[in-house]
């Protein structure tokens, strides 16, 4: 083998060998210190959920969103986190599904020891009712301290407890 060729060869297994030395300190990192929950990215997440559907047809041939369904007269309308890292947080519920979770694109990222990355979502179903499912979640989801095993339907005020975060819904 020419020196070159042996130079070349060295050059690169030091740099995949620092590349595994880097990622291996991030992964040890996140680990140790978690994920950075932003409560404000979830308070603009829920104002953007709340700003009105009446916009006018986007331009470049994409086609508006379709309309949101009518909710009933003493339905709930927005979901509020009552204690964990999070409390206080608020999110509209405006007939799309909300995801919980550790996961950086969830609705509402949960900085929890006790939440997965796909925790649980919580959707309207055809009739307007919302339904909180869990997700095969390890540490599972309870809803008023029993845990799920299906979807099952959400009353306002029934708390949902996901680690050590409780949500609930509110008119």
């Amino acid at each position: 083998m020419s020196e070159l060729t042996l130079t070349v060869m060295r050059l690169g297994f030091l740099a995949v060998l620092w590349l595994f030395v880097i990622v291996a300190v991030q992964v040890i990192r996140s680990d140790l210190f978690g994920t950075k929950v932003n409560p404000r990215t979830a308070r603009r997440t829920a104002s953007a959920a709340t700003a009105s559907t009446g916009r006018p047809p986007q331009q470049g041939g994409q086609a508006a969103a379709p309309p949101q369904p009518r909710q009933r007269r003493g339905a709930p309308t927005h979901l509020v986190v009552v204690q964990g890292s999070l409390a206080g947080t608020t999110v509209a519920l405006q007939g799309q599904t909300i995801t919980l979770g550790r996961a950086h694109d969830s609705t509402i990222v949960l900085d929890d020891d006790y939440a997965s990355s796909r925790h649980a979502r919580i959707f309207p179903d055809q009739t307007g009712q919302w339904t909180v499912e869990d997700l095969g979640s390890t540490n599972g989801t309870y809803l008023d301290r029993q845990r799920l095993t299906a979807p099952m339907p959400l009353q306002p005020g029934v708390p949902i407890r996901i680690g050590r975060t409780v949500i609930e819904l509110r008119k």
